[in-house]
C-alpha cells in the first residue's frame, strides 16, 4: 500500500491483525498506529542549515499470551504479507519474553476525544515561507538585541499534526488527531573574554501560544545574565529557581512518583504513601487534560483515559503513576500513564507534569531575596541519587540585589545535600507557572542553602 492510508484501511488491517493474533495462539492483543506529518527549517548564524519535510507512519502489535508474556513489532509496510510476519514476529518474541501476570488490557468504554484541545487548524495553514521568515526575524531580533552576541548559533522553526489509533482485542478501537508548533534560539555572547552559550525555547498544540520574537528576545536576556559569572563566597544563601531551572528540578523529583521506578525499588519513594516529603508550599500534579498542553491526551497508550493525579498534596507523598501492568500489582486503579510507540511494551511516563502556582509574583518574590542568587540553570539534575536522594548540583545565575534585581553573575558553585532536605526547605512558589515541553514549573524559594564557591 504505497498511498496515505485511510481510517477505514488502517481499521480494518488493525482488525484483521488482532484476529489472527489470536487464531494464531495470543490470548489477548492491541494495535498502535500513528501517522504524522511535519516541516523544520533552521538557520545557523544567519545561513540555513536544516531544511526539512515529510510524513510517515507506523503500525505496531502486540500479543499477549495465558502467562502474560507479552510480544511487539511494528513496520511502516501495510501489505498483508508484511503484516503476517509481523504478528508472526510478535508471537515468537511473546514466546522469548519472561510472565507477567499482572498484564491487561482496558475493558472500558473510548474516550470522547472531540471537545480536547490539542489540535490547532491553523498549524496545518503555515507555509513553509513563513517558516523561514519566522526564523530571519529570530535571528535579527537575537544578533542586534545586544553588542555581546558574537553568534547566533540556531535559530529553529518546527510544526507538524499527527493521528494517533488504537485498537484491541477487547473492543477498543478509537482516534484522535493532534498539531504542535514549536521555536528555538541558541546564542553565544562574550565580553572580551568569557564566553557563554544560552538558549531559549517554546512549544504548544497551539501556534498562537508560541511567540518566537519573545524566545529571541529571552535567549539573549538569559545569557547577559550569567555572562562572565563567577563564584561567590561559600556560605549559606536563599536560592530563588527560576521556572526554567525550577522545572528541570520538577522533572527530575517527578520520576520518582512512576509506578515502575517504586516497584523495582529504584525511587526512594517505596513504603512511603502518605509520608510528608516537601514543604506546605509544594503539591505537585500530573494532569493529561490541560487544554493545548504538550503531553494531552484524550487516553493513554493502552487505551485508558488521561486524567488528572495528584502526587504530592501540600509536600505529602498521595498518589504514583500507573499504567495497567503496575496498577494490578499495587492493586489501584490505573491513572492513564501508560507510555509507548507502536514498538514498543508500554511504560508507565509523565503526561503534563506541573507544581501547583503560588499567588506572587517573581518580581514580588525577588523583592524579599536580597543577597540571594537567582538561579537559572541546574547542572547534574540528571545525577540525582534516585534511591538515596543524594546530590550535588552546580548553578548559574546571579546575584539579588538590594531591590530584587539580578546583580554580579554566578558560575561555579555548587550545591550538595538531599532531594527531600531541598524539597523541604521551598518557601514559596511563584504565580509564573510555564511549560517547558511537558514539564511545568514556576519561581521557587529555597531557604538556608549551603553552597560552595570561593
Amino acid at each position: 500500500m504505497s498511498h496515505t492510508p485511510s481510517r477505514q484501511e488502517i481499521g480494518s488491517i488493525a482488525s484483521w491483525m488482532i484476529e489472527t493474533s489470536l487464531r494464531r495462539g495470543a490470548r489477548m492483543a492491541d494495535v498502535l498506529f500513528y501517522s504524522g506529518s511535519s516541516s523544520e527549517f533552521s538557520l545557523r548564524d544567519g545561513s540555513p542549515e536544516r531544511d526539512i519535510r515529510g510524513s510517515s507512519f507506523r503500525i505496531g502489535c502486540r500479543t499477549v499470551d495465558v502467562q502474560g508474556r507479552q510480544g511487539v513489532a511494528d513496520t511502516d509496510n501495510l501489505s498483508k504479507d508484511a503484516i503476517g510476519k509481523l504478528i508472526d514476529v510478535c508471537l515468537q518474541n511473546c514466546r522469548a519474553s519472561e510472565p507477567e501476570p499482572d498484564v491487561v488490557l482496558y475493558d472500558g468504554e473510548v474516550p470522547d476525544a472531540s471537545g480536547l484541545m490539542i489540535f490547532d487548524p491553523g498549524i496545518l495553514e503555515v507555509q513553509h515561507p513563513e517558516r523561514q521568515e519566522r526564523c530571519r526575524q529570530m535571528y535579527e531580533l537575537a544578533s542586534g538585541t545586544d553588542s555581546r552576541v558574537v553568534s547566533v548559533r540556531d535559530t529553529s522553526w518546527a510544526d507538524g499534526s499527527g493521528s494517533t489509533m488504537y485498537a484491541s482485542s477487547e473492543g477498543f478501537l478509537g482516534w484522535y488527531d493532534d498539531t504542535y508548533a514549536a521555536c528555538s534560539v541558541t546564542v553565544v555572547m562574550s565580553d572580551g573574554g568569557a564566553f557563554e552559550m544560552t538558549g531559549a525555547s517554546a512549544e504548544s498544540r497551539r501556534i498562537g501560544d508560541v511567540d518566537h520574537s519573545a524566545v529571541a528576545r529571552e535567549a539573549v536576556e538569559r545569557g547577559t545574565l550569567i555572562l562572565g559569572g563567577e563564584a561567590a563566597a561559600t556560605g549559606v544563601y536563599d536560592v530563588v529557581l527560576d521556572p526554567e531551572a525550577a522545572a528541570s528540578l520538577v522533572e527530575s523529583a517527578g520520576e520518582l512518583f512512576l509506578a515502575s521506578a517504586v516497584f523495582k525499588n529504584r525511587s526512594m519513594l517505596k513504603n512511603r504513601m502518605g509520608d510528608k516529603i516537601g514543604s506546605d508550599c509544594l503539591t505537585l500534579v500530573d494532569d493529561g487534560t490541560i487544554p493545548w498542553g504538550v503531553g494531552t491526551s484524550p487516553w493513554d497508550g493502552e487505551g485508558v483515559p488521561s486524567g488528572r493525579t495528584v502526587l504530592m498534596d501540600h509536600g505529602v507523598v498521595s498518589s504514583f503513576l500507573y499504567n495497567l501492568k503496575y496498577a494490578r500489582k499495587f492493586k489501584v486503579a490505573s491513572t492513564g500513564n501508560a507510555s509507548r510507540s507502536p514498538g514498543s511494551i508500554p511504560g508507565v511516563g509523565f503526561s503534563n507534569l506541573f507544581v501547583v502556582p503560588g499567588e506572587r509574583s517573581p518580581r514580588q518574590i525577588l523583592k524579599d531575596c536580597s543577597g540571594g542568587i537567582l538561579v537559572t540553570e541546574l547542572m547534574g539534575v540528571h545525577t540525582i541519587d534516585p534511591v538515596s536522594g543524594d546530590l550535588s548540583l552546580g548553578v548559574k545565575g546571579a546575584l539579588i540585589g538590594p531591590t530584587g534585581q539580578p546583580g554580579k553573575p554566578v558560575a561555579g558553585m555548587t550545591m550538595a545535600g538531599n532531594l527531600i532536605n531541598l524539597l523541604s526547605s521551598i518557601s514559596e512558589v511563584g504565580n509564573d507557572l510555564r511549560f517547558f515541553g511537558d514539564i511545568g514549573g514556576c519561581t521557587m524559594v529555597v531557604r538556608d542553602v549551603s553552597m560552595a564557591g570561593t
